[in-house]
């Protein structure tokens, strides 16, 4: 079996593995990434987790099985990646409330045996419910909305402000780990023995 090696910092991915058994250990992508927002979310994330997953890659021998992410909130056709500031944050907040938004994570996996990619992604609805300006100036004060997509973290106070979702919550939160699961197991690497393992 080979090694699973998450090419991400992300605290909410590393849970989402933890939480269905999965062994792992992190590796951090330094990639220097290349966004082209001419590209459809769906087709931009899939790019942008394809550059994480190969800035690790290459620096890997042979059993590893390297996982890379992405994560936009869309609305109106508008991406919205992580606030650059509270102003920022604001915004999207603003924007976001009374409305429903799409969540896209794009999803890489790297066999590095052959280096064999296999990507897709995942697309959430997701319903915010109407919020006052000092309701969401009081969340952006905790901090929680600075280092997130769309400025919200649904699994955490930002759950709050979530009426509906059509799709995987997982998602949402970052990393849809039934997704990766499939995409193994298209390259052969069936993921169960890893999470069903009988541990002694």
């Amino acid at each position: 079996m080979e090694k699973i090696i998450l090419a991400s910092a992300s605290p909410r991915r590393k849970m989402l593995l933890n939480q269905i058994g999965v062994s792992f250990e992190v590796m951090v992508s330094d990639v220097e990434e290349k966004i082209n927002y001419e590209l459809p979310p769906d087709e931009l994330v899939k790019e942008l987790s394809r550059q994480k997953a190969m800035n690790v890659a290459k620096r890997l021998g042979e059993g590893f099985l390297v996982i890379g992410a992405d994560t936009v909130v869309v609305f109106d056709g508008k991406i919205l990646g992580k606030p650059k500031d509270k102003e920022d944050a604001f915004k999207m907040l603003f924007m976001l409330q009374g409305h429903w938004h799409e969540v896209y994570t794009g999803v890489t996996i790297i066999k590095t045996k052959d280096m064999l990619v296999e990507s897709d992604c995942e697309k959430t609805e997701v319903y915010m419910r109407k919020l006052s300006s000092s309701l969401i100036n009081q969340y952006i004060n905790t901090g929680e909305p600075l280092d997130k997509a769309g400025a919200y973290g649904i699994q955490e106070k930002g759950g709050l402000f979530i009426d509906k979702i059509n799709g995987d919550y997982n998602n949402v939160v970052g990393l849809p780990v039934k997704l990766i699961v499939a995409l193994a197991e298209k390259m052969g690497v069936d993921l169960y023995q890893n999470i069903f393992k009988i541990r002694s």
